[in-house]
């Protein structure tokens, strides 16, 4: 298919984009340490409670510094394991929470943000796309107006997001508008890979390979397709019962793919050895649908969001395991873009936005709409981001590659964390 243009790209006016004010912080904020989790009764599984209770949060405690520059020196010498090291370096970002606020918005959309992903090479860089077919693409480290492309409107939602690992100046998209596509930087279309031709059929979902040069993608009835970066089909099959939700390539082993749906199952394949619907090394079932299945940085863990109460850990050693269950409140709604928990690129750590329910056993009165920070191992609750201006339901979160800033989805909005004093400089 010859590649035709996209809408008009323009610097656009309607972007808001401003520095967070400066005012008096409450007690609240100034103590936003999460409630540790308990560990619940026997069970086949490890499951946690994450209760959200505010009341009587202790002030964070934070170590010495020279207690990193410790690690660091024994690590040297040989007297100091590396995990134990990787722990401190964990406990360390974990504490610089504390100082972390919302220091830059922007609200460019007329409906919601849909998703979000950030520049692999440019921490200051990312790109989000709206329920209409919009993408913004800003760089909040500097005063430009940010690139603003004009999507179709009603029917044009962007479900998937992904810079081109082989051109960063380009980026993949999957959408409702029946299209899997590659695109610029000035909104043309320069390779379509995959075309449904009608409103029926649309475009879930997609990852790209740098390694095996492979676009992945899923759409709304269960299909997953296989296609080199050339846009040359490898197999198209229906590999799920109903809407292929998401699709991810392992960071390690890029020949090893998760799928999840809302057939309330995620699925393992091997790309080497796919034959059919059947052929997959594992299914993966859940209790309720699924928004999201993530594999950790290192490839050895993978993360899954169902659409109401619960997150799980994987370990890809394990497969045939339980996995450690994470109760956390997260129901599906349809005009709410679906939440998903993320890896920090860096440390051990999942990141969700909270949505309370009456009905979740540890919901608690007035609770907050928070940003939890939950320990990849334990399952424990480690912190709480909350900001009162925006308390909003935060759908989407993912830091940076660097594991510094912090890019939040709330509604029409589009939020940026970073500590204070970091904030002030950019």
């Amino acid at each position: 298919m010859a590649p035709r243009k996209r809408p008009e790209t323009q610097k656009t006016p309607e972007v808001v984009v401003r520095p967070k004010s400066k005012r008096n912080r409450s007690p609240r904020e100034l103590e936003p340490e999460a409630k540790k989790l308990c560990l619940k009764g026997p069970g086949p599984s490890r499951r946690f409670d994450s209760g959200c209770l505010w009341a009587g949060l202790a002030s964070l405690r934070v170590p010495p510094p020279c207690s990193i520059v410790r690690a660091l020196h024994q690590h040297k010498l040989g007297t100091a394991a590396w995990p134990s090291l990787q722990q401190g370096l964990q406990q360390s970002f974990l504490n610089s929470l504390a100082s972390y606020r919302i220091f830059q918005k922007a609200a460019p959309f007329d409906r919601r943000a849909t998703s979000l992903a950030w520049h692999p090479t440019h921490p200051s860089t990312l790109a989000v796309g709206s329920k209409g077919g919009d993408i913004l693409l800003w760089n909040f480290g500097i005063k430009d107006k940010p690139t603003f492309i004009k999507g179709i409107g009603a029917g044009g939602s962007i479900t998937g997001l992904k810079f081109n690992p082989l051109n960063t100046n380009q980026f993949f998209t999957s959408s409702m508008e029946g299209t899997t596509r590659l695109q610029d930087f000035k909104g043309n279309t320069l390779r379509v890979f995959t075309s449904s031709g009608t409103c029926n059929f649309w475009f879930c979902s997609l990852d790209v390979s740098v390694k095996s040069r492979v676009v992945v993608t899923g759409d709304n009835v269960g299909n997953v397709i296989l296609l080199n970066m050339d846009g040359r089909e490898l197999w198209n099959l229906r590999m799920h019962k109903k809407k292929v939700t998401h699709v991810a390539l392992n960071p390690c082993c890029d020949w090893f793919l998760a799928t999840a749906s809302v057939d309330q199952t995620v699925k393992i394949w091997d790309l080497r050895q796919v034959r059919g619907k059947s052929s997959f090394l594992y299914s993966l079932l859940h209790r309720h649908p699924v928004n999201a299945a993530h594999f950790s940085p290192d490839g050895a863990q993978l993360l899954t969001t169902d659409q109401k109460s619960e997150i799980r850990v994987y370990s890809a050693s394990q497969w045939d395991c339980p996995p450690s269950l994470i109760p956390h409140p997260h129901r599906h709604f349809q005009h709410l873009t679906p939440i998903k928990a993320t890896w920090h690129p860096r440390y051990n750590l999942i990141v969700v936005g909270r949505y309370p329910d009456p009905n979740f056993k540890s919901c608690t009165s007035h609770e907050l709409r928070t940003i939890d920070v939950f320990d990849g191992s334990s399952g424990k609750m480690m912190y709480q981001l909350y900001d009162p201006e925006s308390s909003g339901i935060m759908s989407l979160n993912e830091f940076n590659p660097m594991g510094d800033t912090l890019a939040s989805v709330m509604g029409y909005h589009i939020l940026i964390w970073s500590q204070e004093e970091a904030g002030k400089r950019k």
